[in-house]
């Protein structure tokens, strides 16, 4: 076993996961995470950054999925309600999930799967209010647009509901809360921050085409 790190990320879905696929790969002892934009915690443990990979994140998707797909969505859900210390007790469950604790461990983890399946259940509530009480204004270029302040990150959740609800019609729900939204384009869903909604807002430019990155229990 390596020496103990905290793993630092971007504090994306796919950063964690790619945190995960490279400290059960590189057999190192993680004893927490932290995001790049984190203050510094601990200052005596030693850190790893670690940079996002598509490929890896989707490697530790695909693998939980097969083994339990409720466990997997407990897992991003979890994630999304951005409870303090969530990365850690995920680590743990995934854990787990994989036959990697020791007795002792296992005793000790009831209590936090309790807490994520908890968790999980209050941001799919979540989830579910904001698709049906999200109210949008028109533009005048005939644009939809929304904004809220949700407790949970739900944002990347509520995407396929309003593609499926609103498949002809541009729109932009914006999360005041985080300072990002998503913008529907009548092909696919981009990611953008606060300047880049009042560029669209004020200019003529539509039907952008944007690639899409997002997980199946997103879309």
């Amino acid at each position: 076993m390596n020496d103990s790190k905290v793993l630092v990320y971007d504090g994306s879905f796919n950063g964690f996961l790619t945190a995960i696929f490279v400290g059960i790969n590189e057999k190192i002892e993680i004893i927490g995470f932290q995001k790049i934009s984190s203050p510094q915690k601990g200052l005596f443990a030693e850190t790893k950054i670690i940079n996002s990979h598509i490929s890896k994140a989707k490697k530790v998707w695909d693998s939980i999925e097969k083994k339990n797909g409720t466990v997997l969505k407990n897992i991003y859900f979890a994630f999304l309600s951005e409870a303090d210390g969530i990365e850690f007790m995920l680590y743990k469950y995934i854990q787990k999930l994989y036959a990697l604790l020791d007795p002792i461990e296992l005793e000790q983890l009831a209590a936090i799967e309790l807490k994520i399946v908890q968790l999980a259940k209050n941001v799919g509530k979540e989830k579910q209010l904001t698709e049906v009480s999200v109210d949008f204004n028109v533009t005048n270029d005939n644009i939809y647009v929304a904004e809220i302040e949700p407790t949970f990150n739900v944002l990347p959740l509520v995407s396929r509901h309003f593609r499926l609800r609103y498949p002809k019609q541009q729109w932009i729900v914006f999360d005041r809360k985080r300072n990002y939204g998503m913008y529907y384009n009548l092909v696919s869903v981009e990611i953008i921050d606060l300047e880049t909604k009042t560029w669209y807002l004020n200019s003529n430019t539509v039907n952008h085409t944007f690639s899409q990155t997002d997980y199946r229990l997103a879309m």
